[in-house]
């Protein structure tokens, strides 16, 4: 009878424990993702490379940059 119990109490322990390591590894994988952000700014390379022009018309709202046109990096800003 006692070993029954220990038994079912050592059971119960490991599972816990292992649902206990199973977040903890899901917690790290996902801190551990890449930021999906969007860069602040395009190099004139990267933005010729993604298919796209380097539209150096002057903007107001970001003076000394230029635009990308095109491509994979359509409307992010060039310096």
């Amino acid at each position: 009878m006692r070993i029954r119990r220990i038994l079912a109490a050592g059971i119960a322990t490991a599972a816990l424990a292992g649902l206990g390591l199973t977040g903890a590894a899901t917690a790290t994988a996902a801190s551990l993702t890449p930021s999906q952000g969007v860069p602040a700014a395009l190099t004139p390379g990267e933005c010729v490379d993604g298919g796209g022009t380097v539209d150096w018309t002057p903007n107001p709202a970001n003076p000394g940059t230029g635009t990308c046109r095109g491509g994979t990096g359509n409307g992010q800003a060039v310096d």
